[in-house]
């Protein structure tokens, strides 16, 4: 038989995905385990926003749409990106895909071509290197201070003829980081100068704490060469929903779009109501969740402090990023194995040596999962 494609052969499956399958596999087992290994809020969507999904299944919103989304949403998008991050955004700079993963990969499809080179900032989330190789393009590393991770000058040693995109997550996953002004006016001066693209992936932008999100796009001219990536999911508890979106110069979205048509042809249609509701709607739930979210850090960080380990800043998301003596990869199986708590090793995000907590986990499960890590020892 022929052999299949060495592109995709290439490719690493998710380590997330594959520590939260074994966990589930050992809790249908029978085995208690407490899961810190995935990103996703323990929260329900909002009621007004199943309503709205609901209202429009039973109107019969259940036929194809535009491919880029309803006119609403795109609009809703649109005025939301001008209120809350501060760059100007009309709806045909907006393309709703099936998840913010989705929104990333149509966009490295659109802008790469074979042999082009995007820089990654690790740690940085484990599908960033996959879209941009099944893409055609080549990653290049970039290890950002391990203290503060903020970025610093030494990222122009990256750069050459062959760059073409960068790419930033703030709030960071795994990190938990924001990036700080001097760190985004890095950014946007490099793409300025050397005529590099940027990708924003923004999907925490709620969840920060003490601190203020940045949007890349906001800064000098950076809207005509950024590509601004959110959705949903973490805002509003809507994983399942697979509801993202990019904003982008006009070309690119026409580009992603032609990516889109081929291949999901469009977000579900009764879904896209469901998500004009949460961007108009009342917002109180977003800051409830980020309380809590804020009142389970405060409290994970302080005991893992407490235990000895060091940790990144956890200003934003939902993540605790801790510093490990040994393997990680060893040291995530004993905690699974052993004390039935699942973590993901850092060596998925090229962060070796180190561990990614989500404590989008009610505090009853935090607690206990704290005093199982504490008796391991």
């Amino acid at each position: 038989m022929k052999r299949l494609s060495e592109k995709i052969a290439a490719v690493a499956p998710s380590a997330t995905i594959a520590i939260s399958d074994k966990a589930k596999k050992m809790v249908r087992e029978g085995i208690d385990v407490i899961n810190l290994s995935i990103g996703e809020p323990d929260f329900d969507t909002p009621r007004h926003i199943r309503d709205a999904c609901v209202d429009a299944l039973n109107r019969g919103e259940t036929h194809y749409a535009p491919s880029n989304g309803i006119p609403e949403l795109l609009s809703a998008i649109s005025e939301k990106i001008e209120r809350d991050n501060h760059f100007p955004c009309t709806p045909g700079q907006v393309i709703v895909a099936c998840g913010a993963k989705d929104a990333i990969y149509e966009a490295m499809e659109a802008v790469l071509n074979p042999g082009d080179e995007t820089i990654l900032l690790t740690p940085a989330w484990v599908s960033y290197e996959p879209c941009v190789q099944i893409a055609g393009g080549n990653v290049v590393k970039h290890a950002l201070n391990r203290k503060t991770f903020q970025l610093d000058d030494t990222i122009l040693e990256r750069v050459n003829a062959k760059t073409k995109m960068i790419v930033v997550n703030s709030p960071s996953n795994p990190s938990g980081a924001v990036f700080d002004k001097n760190s985004m006016n890095l950014v946007a001066d490099l793409c300025q100068d050397r005529d590099i693209y940027a990708m924003s992936d923004e999907i925490y932008e709620t969840l920060v704490y003490g601190k203020k999100h940045i949007s890349l796009a906001s800064l000098g001219n950076m809207a005509e060469r950024t590509i601004t990536i959110n959705g949903f999911s973490k805002s509003y508890a809507m994983t399942g929903w697979r509801l993202g979106y990019a904003v982008a110069p006009v070309e690119i979205i026409r580009a992603m779009s032609k990516v889109q048509q081929h291949s999901v042809s469009q977000a579900t249609t009764f879904a896209m109501w469901g998500a004009v509701a949460a961007l108009k709607g009342d917002q109180h739930s977003v800051g409830e969740m980020r309380r809590e979210f804020d009142r389970r850090r405060k409290y994970i960080i302080a005991e893992l402090t407490g235990m000895g380990y060091a940790t990144a800043p956890a200003d934003g998301a939902f993540y605790a990023f801790v510093k490990v003596s040994g393997d990680d990869m060893e040291i995530a199986n004993r905690w699974l194995e052993e004390a039935h708590v699942a973590v993901t090793p850092g060596s998925a995000f090229d962060a070796p040596g180190w561990l990614r907590l989500s404590y989008a986990a009610s505090m009853e499960k935090l607690e206990e999962a704290v005093k199982r890590i504490r008796r391991l020892g």
